[in-house]
C-alpha cells in the first residue's frame, strides 16, 4: 500500500472530517496501522478477531460505541456518516456501522482508531516523538496484556517515515 496516498487521501481528510486532526493524531493512526498490520492485513492472521488496518477487535469497536460515542452525539454522527448504509445497525440507542466496516472502509477504520485514542485523557505525544507515540500506542491501544512492544512500533514506524 502506498502510505503517502493513504495519509493524504484517507487519514488526513478523515481526521479533519471528524474534527480530530493534528499531525500527532495523523502520525499515531499511521503508526498504529504500521504496527498492527504493516499496512497489509485486513483480518488478523490465524483465527484472531481483529479487523482492518488498525486491527481493532469487534468487542473494542462495540465498546467505543456503547460507552463513548453513545454519549457524544455530534461525534457519533460524524463517525456514523462514514459507514456504508449496507452495514448499519441500531446499537446502544444510536445508528452505527457494524464492525465488519473496519475491513471494507478505510475512512471508518481511521475514525474508529482515532476515537479509540480520544477516550484516553492523556495528551498525545508530539508528532516527531516516535518513542512517545510508541509508548502511547502500547499503553492505550495494545496495552500491557498485548504482545506488541514499544521497540516493534518504533521499528515498524519506518513504513510511515519512508512515505
Amino acid at each position: 500500500m502506498d502510505v503517502k496516498q493513504l495519509r493524504e487521501s484517507i487519514v488526513r481528510p478523515t481526521l479533519q472530517a471528524i474534527g480530530m486532526h493534528s499531525l500527532a493524531a495523523e502520525q499515531l493512526v499511521l503508526g498504529t496501522m504500521a504496527q498492527e498490520s504493516r499496512f497489509e492485513y485486513l483480518k488478523q492472521l490465524g483465527n484472531g478477531p481483529a479487523l482492518g488496518l488498525a486491527q481493532m477487535e469487534p468487542a473494542t469497536h462495540d465498546d467505543i460505541w456503547l460507552n463513548y460515542l453513545n454519549y457524544k452525539p455530534v461525534l457519533a454522527e460524524k463517525v456514523s456518516r462514514l459507514g456504508s448504509k449496507a452495514n448499519m445497525r441500531s446499537f446502544g440507542g444510536v445508528e452505527s456501522p457494524k464492525p465488519i466496516e473496519l475491513v471494507s472502509n478505510l475512512s471508518y477504520a481511521v475514525a474508529m482508531c482515532r476515537v479509540h485514542y480520544r477516550r484516553v485523557p492523556d495528551a498525545l505525544p508530539s508528532a516527531d516523538d516516535i518513542e512517545g507515540l510508541a509508548r502511547y500506542w502500547k499503553d492505550h491501544y495494545n496495552t500491557h496484556l498485548g504482545k506488541g512492544t514499544v521497540e516493534e512500533f518504533i521499528e515498524n514506524f519506518h513504513l510511515v517515515q519512508n512515505h
